[in-house]
């Protein structure tokens, strides 16, 4: 198993553990950047370009000129993607159990007498549409 970069700070490389990541599902590119920049960014391959595999979640860092400093954006921007991944289906799941739970739970005494109201209500507007009994 290939460790993560050097480069990354132990509180980087922690982050991502506890994040699930394994250095092996993540490819790890450098390519050529884009936009203003001229010579400069026509001849270094300081973008670093990193995809997670099993999420297919891509992490795109050319904001400076050095390719470390890149490098270590880009891994930090993968872990907050993937933080707030996981964060966003915590939260989905919670929401989904207290759905589940408001929909099973039983009616107040209030509520009840209110929906008994309503159907007896509902009983009287529609025995006025029956036929007119021959006397």
């Amino acid at each position: 198993m290939p460790p993560f970069p050097d480069i990354l700070d132990p509180a980087l490389r922690q982050r991502l553990t506890s994040l699930g990541v394994r250095p092996e599902d993540v490819e790890e590119r450098f390519v050529r950047g884009t936009g203003p920049g001229g010579q400069k960014i026509n001849k270094t391959s300081s973008t670093v370009w990193l995809r997670h595999g099993p999420t297919g979640i891509e992490a795109r860092c050319q904001d400076g000129r050095s390719q470390i400093w890149n490098r270590v954006q880009a891994w930090s921007d993968l872990a907050t993607k993937l933080g707030d991944r996981r964060d966003v289906a915590a939260a989905q799941r919670q929401h989904d159990r207290q759905q589940e739970k408001r929909r099973n739970r039983q009616k107040s005494y209030g509520q009840k007498l209110r929906m008994i109201e309503g159907k007896k209500h509902r009983a009287k507007i529609k025995n006025t549409r029956q036929k007119p009994s021959d006397w």
